[in-house]
């Protein structure tokens, strides 16, 4: 998913309302960095998920970019507010979860929690470009149960397992030859 280099696509994210939450003056010093060097202007800077429900609450967000807040685990906790209880459209809007940590356990939480996509720090930020550019294009859509709320967690669509299509088809078909062959035995 990488961008070309040669490419003369042009960005702009001055129109966009982005949310940052990140709890260190140094974290929040980079994304603010990275951000604004893509153009945008309307940033809502928070240092605690109280803060950040505040911004939530008063404004419409185009794109979130939460730090998970380790160890605690705050930001995660936020995203799941974000997405089971703040206003339309908020509720929707593409959630990047950064981490300096990424075992297996995060990305899942990550994911569970309605999270698009997690970004490891330290973060490059033609790679903060690209994951805004997917989140913004390859829209997923949003899920709705009694544990989860937020886009679907599936990435890829590889089609049925082991290339079978439909399955009333292949059952037909996988019926026919046999009903075939048992025929001429019998005869």
């Amino acid at each position: 998913m990488a961008l070309d280099p040669a490419s003369r696509a042009r960005f702009n994210l001055e129109r966009a309302s982005i949310l940052l939450l990140d709890e260190t003056s140094v974290g929040m010093s980079i994304l603010v960095q990275i951000v604004t060097g893509l153009g945008a202007k309307q940033l809502h800077r928070c240092a605690t998920v109280e803060q950040a429900q505040e911004a939530a609450g008063a404004h419409q967000l185009d794109l979130a970019i939460v730090d998970s807040l380790s160890p605690s685990g705050g930001g995660y906790d936020f995203v799941k507010w974000l997405r089971q209880n703040a206003q339309e459209p908020n509720c929707f809007a593409p959630v990047l979860v950064t981490t300096a940590h990424t075992p297996a356990k995060d990305v899942n939480k990550a994911r569970d929690c309605g999270g698009h996509i997690m970004v490891k720090k330290p973060i490059a930020p033609v790679v903060m470009l690209e994951r805004i550019i997917w989140v913004s294009k390859n829209g997923r859509p949003f899920l709705y149960s009694d544990e989860y709320v937020g886009p679907d967690r599936r990435f890829r669509d590889d089609g049925p397992p082991g290339e079978v299509g439909r399955r009333r088809e292949d059952k037909a078909a996988a019926q026919a030859p046999a009903s075939a062959e048992e025929e001429s035995k019998e005869a």
